[in-house]
């Protein structure tokens, strides 16, 4: 990949603290274990983070269906996170080894260790998000005068939101002034805020863009999917933490495969993935997403193994213009040399870095 120079705001380095991002449809925000182990050199058990969310469904079919315990040896200790922030601070204290999680945590991860900390090294999910609004609106100039809500301030969500008002000539601000006032809060709080009308419409994922469609008539606007080349962009990547990486390349290899074979579990079958995957969440949460809702999420959703690298430099690049990102060099971010071995093996064709 060549050296990219981006920025990194203050706003999403600070969110690296325990703050909300709110991707997730449920939990604690704190990790739910499954089991201890250290993550030392003598370790065989691989700790594994992600979201109870279906842009997550990677990791929620491989654990429900026992794909990484076959591939592993045995079951991976699983802790689950509600904001991305919260994941990248027990990446960062040694919690967990690896982690689903999306795009603007890994690149604020890459930005505060300097590089150090951890690397990409699979694609997990493309697309899956919306600017849904209410049935009156109809096109950006309607915009004007709406309060919009995103999951938080400077998340991908949020600048992809800022990044397309501004192309079209729309002001806004970072305390919610402007010409479109954008309101960052929780996607179970935009649930709540839409159905009652305190918020015109959200650019949100999924599932929470088909819930505001389902449950509260919402309409929408832009599919962010038509704003990207080819229609896609990440949403979802793996993670690892670089020192566990080089301590354990066996099991980084073993832990590939499984996310791997995962998703081509989710494309073999989508529907019978998806109500795994919905199983899980169940289990999580404690509430399983609607029919209607889970087959709209599921079908708005690309899962695959490319972390389609150009869109996160791309969504960087965007978080610049809108004065929302500081400048870090994000070359050598992906390190996707095993994840092509697997693939290799399966005969499936290399993923490119850039």
């Amino acid at each position: 990949m060549n050296a990219r120079r981006v920025r990194v705001t203050v706003a999403t380095l600070a969110a690296l603290a325990l703050t909300t991002m709110a991707a997730a449809c449920g939990g604690s925000g704190s990790p739910a274990d499954s089991g201890a182990k250290s993550g030392g050199a003598g370790a065989t058990q691989v700790r594994l983070g992600f979201f109870p969310n279906i842009t997550h469904a990677t990791a929620l079919v491989g654990v429900e269906k026992g794909i990484y315990a076959k591939h592993l040896g045995t079951a991976p200790k699983t802790s689950t996170f509600n904001a991305g922030p919260a994941a990248i601070e027990a990446v960062f204290s040694g919690a967990i080894d690896a982690t689903y999680v999306g795009p603007n945590p890994a690149i604020n991860a890459w930005s505060k260790s300097k590089g150090q900390a951890i690397k990409i090294v699979a694609g997990a999910a493309s697309g899956g998000v919306f600017l849904v609004v209410k049935p009156g609106i109809n096109s950006v100039e309607d915009l004007k005068g709406k309060k919009i809500a995103t999951p938080q301030l400077g998340n991908t969500q949020d600048v992809a939101l800022r990044y397309w008002l501004t192309e079209k000539g729309i002001k806004t601000d970072t305390k919610g002034g402007g010409e479109v006032s954008i309101v960052p809060q929780e996607n179970s709080q935009t649930i709540q805020t839409f159905a009652t009308g305190d918020i015109d419409g959200a650019w949100v994922p999924e599932p929470f863009a088909s819930r505001l469609i389902k449950e509260s008539g919402g309409k929408v606007l832009v599919d962010e999917r038509d704003l990207w080349p080819n229609k896609q962009f990440v949403i979802t990547h793996l993670i690892v933490r670089q020192a566990w990486a080089k301590e354990h390349p066996d099991l980084l290899k073993k832990l590939i495969e499984a996310h791997v074979e995962a998703n081509d579990v989710i494309a073999k079958d989508p529907a019978g993935a998806a109500q795994t995957a919905n199983a899980a969440l169940q289990k999580l949460t404690g509430k399983a997403l609607k029919p209607e809702v889970l087959d709209s999420a599921f079908k708005n959703i690309t899962f695959t193994n490319d972390p389609i690298a150009s869109s996160l430099v791309g969504s960087a690049e965007h978080a610049t213009k809108v004065g929302l990102l500081d400048p870090v060099d994000l070359n050598g971010i992906y390190d996707l040399k095993v994840l092509n071995e697997v693939l290799a093996a399966k005969g499936q064709q290399a993923i490119s870095d850039k």
